[in-house]
């Protein structure tokens, strides 16, 4: 979601049209009563706010129980604008910040688009609200942090924690690696994959063994999808982050900053993985509706069987990995390459990369600031990131308290673990994951401690969840990988992560002239990226390569990329200094 979102890449660079704005100024409560949130909300007006939200996967009224749940204590719904579902790159974000109202409650990208929407007057400052919220306070460090270049508090960050920035924000799994339909891949004898590029025999043997998924259609290894790509093909910088790499900008940068690279050269990284999706598609382990179907449709192909590798735990394993499955020794784990540096993302002492703020023509910015205040509330936190987030979901639904800690109920069982369960009527009825928060967020680490509990949000690191759900697929993959539990117990321990210290780093805002080429830059890079990852031979490959390097270098490349690396080495200086001043 992000889910995990924060893993690939998501909303683009703004295009600076905040200049357009139809409001001047910024957002400030002139009533004094309006600044207290001691208010019961759930006996106010019913409202329906806008909510622009750049992670959401889902747009329209969020519904089941997560709705109920705000309708219930806020009386509010939520209309999630999704620029993900909408399409477009920043169309649809640039036309309504040129309209001067970009939404109620808004999540977005801090740094950039955060500066620009409080420098256009299009947020709403929090300050009276922010004294008597009751949990965010909490992270007042890291609040006083993002807000200190400006005259109030225009946001708050997201993915807050108490763990130490040199930590992995990670806790069973890490967001990226090999996860391979392990039952196949046992029935090869787990044969050793040295490189990323040895793994394309292995998908293939697996593949030749299960040309079709359970349900009679064609299965292929790798499926694609495009509605995330920004400055790159957001798939093809995924193999990257094997070897410790993420982007900034048109950089890769390694984790422990010895190494920049550009993404266009011929040795990169990037081009590595486009060469990869090449030779897997001249192996026909691609599946063909990869150019033309979004994230919804790819996702539901993973719930059927239908693809054999993801790079995101949160992707094969949320769709397949269900109580059933496992108990038949199915599903999705770590098949490690044996020269990854698996990228990790350390804990944000200051937040992750996206705020949550209210829109400066919101009408009851009170109610929407006792919202967000909740959200940062173990029981918000608790319901909001369920499913894709690792926390539990609401208590006295699907866990409750137990006498040796926090434990899954029956229903939790069901909806979380079992493939789904229907929400009885008084919690909104429908399926559970339709229910699921479409905010797609954490506002706190799931692998921060829940006060209620002593145990942390994410239920797969409680002992109730450990102790119980021991299945022929875990098991077997634990044989074969000494004894490890989890994904992130393994890769410590065989020393194949890369942790990039949490430093919070504010990407500087492009200088216009540098937007403008960026964003037509970028445009040609994901095009002529899908292109070769779909070449008719090595020839074409090749001379698809050539093009895109001389087109971008036409467009000005080279000064966009002085930028992004100096940027790049300024956020490894952030992330030194952090991990001397926390570590």
């Amino acid at each position: 979601m992000r889910s995990r979102k924060a893993v690939a890449v998501l909303v683009a660079p703004l295009l600076g049209l905040l200049s357009l704005a139809a409001c001047s100024g910024t957002g400030t409560s002139e009533d004094p009563e309006a600044a207290s949130l001691d208010q019961d909300w759930s006996a106010a007006d019913p409202i329906t706010i806008d909510v622009f939200d750049g992670l959401a996967n889902y747009q329209g009224i969020q519904g089941g129980w997560f709705g109920k749940i705000v309708k219930d204590k806020f009386n509010m719904e939520l209309n999630i604008i999704a620029p993900n579902v909408a399409g477009g790159g920043d169309t649809l974000y640039n036309t309504r910040v040129s309209g001067g109202d970009l939404g109620d409650l808004i999540v977005t990208d801090k740094g950039e688009k955060l500066d620009e929407l409080v420098e256009g007057g299009l947020l709403h400052d929090m300050s009276p609200y922010y004294e008597s919220m009751e949990h965010l306070p909490k992270y007042d460090a890291a609040i006083q942090t993002l807000n200190e270049s400006k005259d109030g508090v225009y946001g708050f960050p997201t993915q807050l924690s108490s763990v130490k920035p040199t930590e992995p924000n990670d806790d069973v799994d890490p967001t990226f690696g090999p996860f391979l339909r392990w039952d196949y891949y046992a029935e090869l004898g787990y044969p050793e994959i040295g490189t990323l590029e040895d793994l394309l025999p292995v998908l293939k043997d697996m593949q030749d063994a299960h040309p079709e998924a359970d349900n009679g259609k064609p299965s292929y290894a790798i499926s694609l999808f495009k509605d995330w790509d920004g400055n790159m093909m957001v798939m093809g910088k995924q193999p990257t982050t094997l070897y410790g790499y993420d982007e900034m900008g048109f950089v890769l940068a390694k984790a422990d900053g010895s190494d920049y690279q550009s993404i266009i050269d011929s040795d990169s990284q990037y081009v590595r993985a486009l060469r990869f999706y090449y030779e897997a598609n001249q192996m026909g382990l691609v599946d063909p509706d990869s150019t033309t179907q979004n994230y919804d449709t790819m996702f539901t192909k993973y719930q059927n069987g239908q693809v054999l590798l993801s790079w995101w735990p949160w992707l094969g394993q949320s769709a397949y990995n269900t109580e059933q499955n496992m108990a038949e020794g199915k599903g999705f784990m770590i098949a490690p390459l044996q020269d990854q540096k698996v990228f990790a993302y350390g804990a944000e002492v200051y937040g992750g990369e996206q705020v949550v703020a209210i829109g400066s023509q919101a009408e009851d910015p009170a109610r929407i600031a006792a919202f967000i205040d909740w959200l940062y509330s173990p029981e918000g936190v608790q319901a909001s990131a369920s499913e894709t987030m690792g926390a539990a979901g609401p208590v006295g639904l699907t866990w409750e308290n137990g006498p040796d800690g926090p434990e899954l109920t029956d229903f939790g069982r069901k909806a979380i673990l079992e493939g789904g369960a229907d929400v009885p009527a008084d919690w909104g009825g429908g399926a559970y994951k339709d229910g699921v928060s479409t905010l797609n967020f954490s506002a706190v680490l799931p692998i921060d401690e829940d006060p209620t509990t002593g145990y942390p949000y994410n239920y797969k690191l409680w002992p109730s969840y450990q102790e119980t759900t021991a299945n022929p697929l875990t098991e077997d993959w634990s044989e074969h990988m000494g004894g490890a539990t989890t994904t992130m117990e393994y890769l410590r321990a065989n020393d194949m992560l890369l942790v990039a210290p949490g430093a919070s780093f504010i990407t500087p805002t492009d200088e216009s002239e540098i937007e403008t080429a960026r964003n037509q830059i970028k445009a040609s890079i994901v095009e002529y990226s899908w292109k070769m990852s779909f070449a008719k031979d090595d020839a074409e490959f090749e001379s698809l390569l050539a093009e895109m390097q001389e087109t971008v270098n036409g467009l000005g490349y080279e000064k966009v990329l002085e930028v992004d690396m100096a940027n790049a080495r300024a956020q490894n200086d952030a992330r030194v200094a952090v991990a001397n001043e926390f570590g």
